[in-house]
């Protein structure tokens, strides 16, 4: 545990999460020449987005059984050979019906990818280290993002798309050799808890993790923070910024960098917050919610074309919901054994990308109907249009709220039955703070 060998695991498995990231967001700096190479409406460019976030979405439980059986690194093979065909298979499509068949292959691929890494985190480290290189992860792989908005978009741009694509394959194929070499389950002489044998013990140690309100708890905490830093980076945030506030292409795929800077900013701190204080991650959760709900309706309610100072304010608030989402994780991992975290870990990553697609359509399928689903982009992507598409957010996020309350008192009931911990609410803590400072 914590060895040399543990850090040449972890760099490695991030390294692969870096490369997944970049393959799941090629389409949201590529987004603008699919509509003219596949000559698609907003829904149906929102379809080819979505499509793979159903399947991702579709596949987390799935996957985290089958990390409980057959180890993450198994996983981490099978999901980089498939993000590289589909990847080659969007490089050669014709029409978009085979573009979603390659958004299959990424989507079902890049499914196993993070809660792999994250079982490699659980299985390589231990004690506080574990909660701090879990923000790491999801940190370092958002760099994936700058890959895909600086050498891929350069490419993209001076080249066309197959060549684009083509390398992103290309770069999962050299991923996965690294993974082959130096990546294993666990340390040797660790005595871990036995992989599940049969589907029928796989089954069971789901139910036991759907079971604990903690990873209820955690699913909503990822369902309310990652979403709508999702819907922005991979698909609606660039025809945004181009087509709506006549932001130059170049200019545009660099501002969703701010995104990515300020996850790696303020995941660390969010890392030591989590580690320090465990009985407060769901008041974390949710003050990372009021500063994204803010920043959103100052933006939308902005008489006219917002400043650019406003939309960096945006990019930051949605940007510190990466990391956030990852206490989610954080949720799973200390109210379940360590033999069901691939299953927990699934549930977990089902909510932000479930909260993700409902919205990426449904704001697709608003912009269409109040353009009339015009063929010219710039009669579709309009600034009014886009204020009122983006008001999905509060919706879907605001009933995700409400389940983490419930959740959250579930959570503690349970604490308070298994373990005698009451977990007073935050301002009864505060006053009590106060009183004994003043003593």
């Amino acid at each position: 545990m914590n060895s040399r060998r543990s850090w040449i695991v972890f760099i490695i498995g991030v390294a692969a999460y870096v490369v997944a990231i970049l393959q799941r967001s090629s389409l949201g700096v590529s987004g603008v020449v699919a509509v003219e190479r596949f000559d698609i409406t907003a829904a149906a460019l929102s379809s080819l987005a979505v499509v793979q976030l159903i399947v991702y979405a579709a596949m987390q439980i799935p996957i985290g059984m089958l990390i409980d059986r057959w180890g993450p690194r198994r996983l981490l093979i099978i999901g980089l050979i498939l993000i590289s065909i589909g990847q080659g298979v969007l490089s050669v499509a014709p029409d978009l019906t085979i573009a979603v068949l390659g958004r299959v292959f990424v989507g079902v691929g890049d499914a196993g990818i993070f809660v792999s890494v994250l079982r490699l985190v659980n299985s390589w480290f231990s004690g506080r280290a574990v909660p701090q290189l879990s923000q790491w992860t999801g940190n370092i792989g958002q760099l994936g993002q700058v890959l895909s908005a600086v050498p891929f978009a350069w490419v993209l741009n001076h080249f066309g798309w197959e060549p684009a694509y083509v390398a992103a394959a290309a770069l999962g194929v050299l991923m996965l050799i690294g993974v082959l070499i130096f990546v294993s389950d666990r340390p040797h002489d660790v005595n871990a808890e036995p992989l599940t044998a049969t589907w029928g013990e796989s089954l069971d140690v789901l139910i036991d993790a759907l079971k604990r309100p903690g990873t209820r708890l955690g699913f909503w905490a990822h369902f309310i923070t990652q979403s709508s830093g999702t819907v922005f980076s991979l698909l609606w945030g660039y025809p945004f910024m181009v087509y709506a506030l006549h932001i130059p292409e170049s200019t545009a795929a660099a501002y969703l960098l701010i995104v990515v800077a300020a996850g790696v900013v303020v995941g660390p701190v969010l890392g030591v917050l989590t580690a320090r204080y465990p009985l407060r991650r769901s008041n974390l959760v949710l003050g990372i919610v009021c500063v994204m709900a803010i920043a959103w309706t100052a933006l939308l309610a902005w008489p006219g074309t917002p400043p650019t100072w406003l939309l960096i304010v945006l990019l930051v608030a949605i940007g510190i919901g990466g990391p956030g989402s990852l206490i989610g994780f954080d949720f799973a991992r200390t109210f379940n054994r360590n033999r069901a975290l691939g299953s927990a870990n699934g549930v977990v990553n089902v909510g932000g990308f479930l909260a993700s697609f409902v919205m990426m359509f449904l704001i697709g399928l608003i912009l269409d109907l109040l353009g009339h689903s015009a063929a010219d982009p710039a009669a579709v992507y309009t600034l009014s249009s886009f204020k009122i598409a983006f008001l999905v957010q509060y919706v879907v996020v605001g009933f995700g709220v409400v389940m983490l309350f419930l959740a959250r008192r579930s959570t503690r009931t349970r604490l308070a039955e298994d373990e005698g911990i009451e977990v007073a609410p935050l301002w009864v803590s505060l006053a009590r703070w106060v009183r004994r400072s003043r003593d």
